[in-house]
């Protein structure tokens, strides 16, 4: 008998024991966060993710659940040296590790290679997906090369004007220096 399991609400020792597998393709607006951080919903977009359970047993002979995360995306940001938008490829790859209480989450976590994380019987996993893609997003989103030019100034015209009407305080020393009783 197979077994239906739920990503937003997985078993995670059952996923692993049945050695099951979960994907979809789902579309950005699934994805709170993700979608927060996109610049335009103009593009189409979506995440496609995929996850695998496994049960491993340790030197010691001791089972624990493992998951593999697999995730992709296109995010439509903004190039932050052109302003122009840009399509950014994210790519999320992952194993995990789940153990029975969060202090052993984190004294095992510095240590291994692997993330290690608490186990549940109601683990999100489309959260998790979402979480790994939101840690691939570059700092700061550039093309490769731009496709327009990048202007290298920063001023424009109204700061040009505003210097031009401005009187030179050197110019304005330099008229009371000339004059008889000025500054010496």
């Amino acid at each position: 008998m197979k077994k239906d399991f739920d990503a937003s609400r997985l078993d995670v020792a059952a996923f692993a024991q049945a050695g099951a597998l979960l994907e979809a393709s789902e579309p950005l607006r699934a994805f709170e966060r993700l979608q927060a951080e996109a610049a335009s919903s103009d593009l189409p977009s979506g995440v496609q993710w995929r996850a695998q359970g496994e049960w491993r047993s340790d030197s010691g002979g001791a089972a624990t659940p493992w998951l593999h995360v697999q995730a992709e995306a296109t995010l439509p940001l903004t190039c932050q040296r052109c302003l122009q938008p840009l399509a950014a490829e994210l790519q999320a790859q992952r194993w995990f590790r789940f153990v029975a209480d969060e202090e052993t989450a984190a004294l095992e976590d510095e240590d291994a290679e692997e993330d290690v994380l608490v186990i549940s019987k109601s683990f999100d996993l489309r959260e998790l997906v979402e979480d790994e893609l939101l840690m691939e997003m570059p700092v700061a989103p550039r093309h490769a090369h731009c496709p327009t030019e990048v202007p290298m100034s920063v001023q424009d015209e109204d700061f040009e004007a505003a210097q031009a009407e401005r009187p030179n305080p050197f110019a304005a020393l330099a008229q009371l220096k000339k004059k008889p009783g000025g500054p010496g």
